[in-house]
């Protein structure tokens, strides 16, 4: 068994980061994508390696001469790289491929072990590796039956997204029999060359010859092992999250943006799990053209909006681009010392300088706190506002409605304005709110914010309310806010919430219900981990030895594709937080953390 690597590009795609090198020269996670190919490749005891080189091949060929490689490394070289395809180096390397059986890569795909072991160990010969679509691919796509014979190669301009569903994208990386390429591959490949010239892909001559019966190659599905194609630097930037040992770091450091990485189950963003339902998700699925190349509507209408939905007065209320824009612009008005409680949601001090910011810190194990110890800890501290998540954000605190009544009348009588985050109230078992205009118009130093994408699970919409009786301060920040400050999708979905009342009331008594299972699972199962009590779509778990809090989270994201947030530097001490999903998904995780316990 030998290894042909087409790398003769030039990966213009990628910018300056293939002006003076060849695209397989690229760097992830310290090491080029062909020294990380060839010693995998090495390592398999292959007669050879033929690398067709093309663009800066001389480059190319003197970098690979200084790698510790003992396979036998050949070259071919295609002259005119600028001016033809994938195709024709394959073309060049026709004689290899009909000199034994051979493993077909091209430079520009980075794969763990498994992938290459997979081709490998599969006693059939004639092989197109393949895997499930997601969104984030490109390129062509193959339909295969239960045999896993290919039934159609299909390019981009005849891709059917409707079809998604049966769509298997080609990995790039093939197992040719001998055999296969004299008799089939290799006359397919130089005739389609002859007639139809050498700017073409190498895979149009695989779509031809699975049009004729008893083609013989088949597909050979992959089962999660892991792959990335580099074209431009996006890719590059997501390959990296992916193979480097810093691969728990660099995904935390991308805030989101998960759905790229479809195997990863994210038990570190917070959501609701059972809304919205699919009624509502195919409503909103019917008006999608419309939403996406249409104006949404002003300011006003959207406050209109959000003020029916929360029946609260249109003049109280402000819509923002997710709570975030209400905090930053909220937090741009405050004036004075502003009292903070830590452990907390980072937003509100971030948004603040240092010096402004003055900490009511809890402590471990238990990180609790009520009305009354806030009131203590700030009755000499002369702060002007004082910010409240509740439930609080990582411990899960919760102070009861009648307590939070006394202490936004003991903000009153001192001339705080009190910042009430109710962003996950929704989940509490007693689930109040103070977007009442009663409270509001008594109380004018409340200001409250809700988050609509953690309590309503839409987080990719960008929603969050503000609420507050003070005209003078709900004036400066409808001025501080664009006109168009969400988008027609957002503004929709407040068009018709209104009509899901109920489905959202029975998705969170279905919440609460799983949180009870999951938390009860996790105390009587998981010995290393100490639950905290908590009324969020969340629990705080303080990690006891021999494990640590890095140490799992990076062990369940490499063993399990499971990302947790490890909240050792929020907290001063080994704790985790871990989101409550679906049941179906807190299983996967309750069994992964039960493999853990020695």
């Amino acid at each position: 068994m030998q290894a042909i690597i087409l790398a003769a590009g030039m990966g213009k795609r990628l910018g300056e980061l293939t002006q003076g090198n060849t695209k397989c020269m690229i760097r992830v996670g310290g090491e080029t994508l062909i020294s990380r190919l060839l010693h995998q490749l090495d390592q398999r005891h292959l007669s050879r390696i033929v690398l067709v080189v093309g663009y800066k091949g001389k480059e190319l060929q003197d970098y690979v001469a200084t790698l510790s490689v003992a396979t036998p490394v050949e070259y071919v070289n295609n002259a005119i790289y600028d001016q033809t395809n994938n195709i024709y180096s394959l073309y060049l390397a026709k004689d290899y491929l009909t000199a034994e059986d051979t493993l077909l890569f091209e430079s520009d795909i980075i794969m763990e072990d498994a992938v290459i072991d997979k081709l490998l160990n599969d006693p059939y010969p004639d092989l197109a590796l393949v895997d499930k679509y997601e969104s984030w691919m490109d390129g062509t796509v193959v339909t295969i039956d239960n045999e896993n014979r290919i039934l159609r190669f299909i390019p981009n301009s005849l891709f059917q997204y409707d079809e998604i569903p049966s769509y298997y994208k080609t990995v790039n990386v093939y197992k040719f029999s001998r055999r296969f390429s004299e008799a089939m591959y290799v006359p397919f490949l130089e005739a389609y060359c002859k007639a139809l010239g050498r700017n073409e892909y190498y895979e149009q001559v695989l779509r031809v010859i699975t049009m004729l019966d008893n083609s013989g190659i088949r597909a050979l599905p992959l089962a999660g092992e892991q792959w990335y194609e580099i074209d431009d630097i996006q890719d590059l930037d997501i390959a990296e999250s992916i193979f480097t040992d810093r691969q728990y770091d660099l995904l935390c450091s991308r805030y989101g943006g998960y759905w790229r990485y479809p195997h990863i189950l994210d038990y570190c963003y917070l959501v609701n799990p059972y809304f919205p339902n699919r009624r509502m998700l195919d409503e909103m699925a019917h008006s999608f053209t419309r939403l996406l190349t249409e104006y949404p509507s002003g300011l006003r209408v959207n406050n209109l909006l959000a003020a029916k939905d929360f029946s609260v007065k249109q003049n109280y209320i402000l819509v923002g681009n997710g709570a975030a824009e209400l905090i930053k612009v909220l937090t741009e008005q405050l004036t004075g010392k502003v009292g903070v409680i830590r452990p907390t949601f980072e937003e509100y001090p971030n948004r603040l300088p240092e010096e402004q910011v003055v900490v009511f810190e809890t402590k471990a194990p238990l990180f609790s706190y009520t009305a009354d110890n806030l009131m203590t800890y700030f009755a000499d501290k002369d702060i002007c506002s004082l910010v409240l998540i509740n439930p609080d954000n990582p411990s899960g605190n919760y102070i009861p409605y009648a307590d939070c009544l006394r202490l936004i009348k003991w903000c009153g009588e001192r001339n705080i304005t009190l910042v009430l985050d109710e962003s996950f109230i929704d989940f509490s078992t007693e689930h109040p709110t103070f977007l009442d205009n009663r409270l509001l118009e008594q109380y004018p130093h409340l200001v409250v914010i809700k988050s609509i994408s953690k309590s309503y699970g839409v987080p990719g919409l960008r929603l969050g309310i503000l609420a507050t009786a003070d005209t003078a301060l709900m004036a400066r920040l409808r001025k501080a806010v664009s006109i168009w400050n969400i988008n027609s999708f957002g503004e929709f979905f407040l068009q018709i919430l209104g009509k899901y009342e109920k489905p959202y009331a029975q998705a969170m008594e279905q919440f609460r219900r799983e949180r009870t299972r999951f938390v009860e699972g996790l105390q009587k199962k998981v010995s290393y981990l100490r639950i905290l009590p908590s009324e969020a779509n969340y629990v705080l778990c303080e990690v006891l030895l021999p494990h640590t809090p890095r140490e799992l989270a990076v062990r369940l994201l490499k063993e399990h594709n499971i990302l947790i947030k490890d909240c050792t530097a929020k907290c001063h001490a080994p704790y985790i937080r871990l989101a409550v999903r679906n049941a179906e998904d807190n299983d996967i995780m309750f069994n992964a953390l039960i493999g853990y316990d020695d």
